[in-house]
C-alpha cells in the first residue's frame, strides 16, 4: 500500500491556506472532470484529486493526515508501525489489515484509496468514516461540490448606467472556449464597482452539485462631458458675463438630455447648480445629484462696439478685484 502525498496531488505546499487549496482543487477538478476530459485516465485522476481535497479541506482530517501520514510512509518503508498503532487492526468488509503486515489488505471501499480508509475509515485512534455516498452523477463518492463563482467586467456608458434596462452580452467560457449569449437586466442608476449576480451561470458543479453564479462587475466608461464622483455626476455650464451678472437661463447637458436651468444673478465661475436626483444610485434606493459648475466665458475677439461697452463698464463699475485682495 503506497503513501499518498495529498499536497503533491493538488500541487500546493504543506503550509498552503484553505483558499489556495480550494483554488487548486477547482482548477484541477475542472481539468480532469470526466464530462470534460475524455482521457481514459481522467476519472482516476479526478478521484485522486477529490480524495486529496476531502482531506486537506477539513482541518480535523488535515491535522490527522499531517500527524500520521508521514509516519505511515516510514512504516511502509521500514515495516514497523507508527508509534501508538502497533496493535491496531482495520477491517473493511470482510478483509483485514494489521500494521504488522504491510503487504496489502483485502476488501475495502472503492470510494477512497486504501490509504485514506486506513487513516479515516477504519478503527484506528480517533478514526471516523469519510464522505458519504456519492450524489447523483458523482464520481467515487466524494459528495457533491457546488461550482465556483465566476466574475466578468460589464462596461457601460454613463447613459446606459443611468437608464438601466436589458442588455445582451456574449461571454467565452475559459474552460471550453465556447461562447454563450446572456440577457442581463441592468438596474437604473447602477454605479461602477457594483455587481450584478446571474444565478447558475458560473463554474460547473461536480458530483451532482449545482453551478456557481456569474458576477458582472459594472465599469462605467469615461465620458469627456461628465465626471462621476460616487453617486454624483459633475459637468459644466457656459455662461456669458451679462448672464452671470444679471441672471437668466442656460442649457445644461445631462446624460439624459439637455435641461434648462436658472442662473442666479451675481454668479461667479465655480458656482454650482444642483439638479437633485439626476445622479446614480445611493444606498437606500435614493439617487445622487448632477452638479453643473458655472464657467463664465468671454468673446475671444471683440467687435468695436463690444470693446467700447466693456470699456464703459470698466469705468463705471465699482468692482476692484485686486484692490480688494490687497
Amino acid at each position: 500500500m503506497d503513501y499518498k502525498d495529498y499536497y503533491a496531488t493538488l500541487g500546493v505546499k504543506k503550509d498552503a491556506g484553505q483558499e489556495e487549496i480550494q483554488k487548486a482543487y477547482r482548477k484541477l477538478a475542472r481539468k480532469y472532470h470526466p464530462d470534460v476530459n475524455k482521457d481514459p485516465k481522467a476519472e482516476l485522476k479526478f478521484k485522486e484529486i477529490g480524495e486529496a481535497y476531502e482531506v486537506l479541506k477539513d482541518p480535523e482530517k488535515r491535522q490527522k493526515y499531517d500527524q500520521f501520514g508521514s509516519a505511515w510512509n516510514r512504516a511502509r518503508q521500514t515495516g514497523a508501525p507508527p508509534p501508538g498503532w502497533e496493535n491496531v487492526h482495520f477491517d473493511f468488509g470482510g478483509g483485514g489489515f494489521d500494521f504488522g503486515d504491510l503487504g496489502g489488505m483485502g476488501g475495502g471501499s472503492d470510494r477512497f484509496s486504501s490509504f485514506f480508509e486506513m487513516l479515516f475509515g477504519g478503527g484506528g485512534p480517533g478514526a471516523r468514516r469519510g464522505a458519504g455516498a456519492a450524489g447523483p452523477g458523482g464520481f467515487g463518492g466524494f459528495g457533491s461540490q457546488a461550482g465556483g463563482n465566476s466574475e466578468a467586467t460589464l462596461p457601460l456608458t454613463l447613459e446606459e448606467a443611468l437608464r438601466g434596462g436589458m442588455r445582451e452580452i456574449s461571454l467565452t467560457d475559459p474552460n471550453t472556449g465556447q461562447r454563450r449569449n446572456l440577457s442581463v437586466k441592468i438596474p437604473a442608476g447602477v454605479r461602477s464597482g457594483q455587481k450584478i449576480r446571474l444565478a447558475g451561470q458560473g463554474g460547473p458543479g461536480f458530483g451532482g452539485g449545482g453551478p456557481g453564479d456569474l458576477l458582472l462587475k459594472i465599469e462605467i466608461q469615461p465620458d469627456p462631458r461628465f465626471r462621476v464622483e460616487g453617486s454624483d455626476i459633475h459637468t459644466t455650464v457656459a455662461v456669458s458675463p451679462w448672464e452671470a451678472a444679471l441672471g437668466g437661463e442656460a442649457e445644461v447637458e445631462t446624460p439624459a438630455g439637455p435641461v434648462r436651468v436658472r442662473i442666479p444673478a451675481g454668479s461667479s465661475s465655480g458656482r454650482k447648480i444642483r439638479l437633485r436626483g439626476r445622479g446614480l444610485s445611493q444606498a437606500g434606493g435614493e439617487k445622487g445629484d448632477l452638479l453643473a459648475e458655472i464657467r463664465i466665458m468671454v468673446p475671444e475677439q471683440l467687435t468695436d462696439r463690444e470693446r467700447e461697452l466693456y470699456e464703459q463698464l470698466a469705468e463705471a463699475s465699482e468692482m476692484r478685484l485686486r484692490e480688494n485682495a490687497m
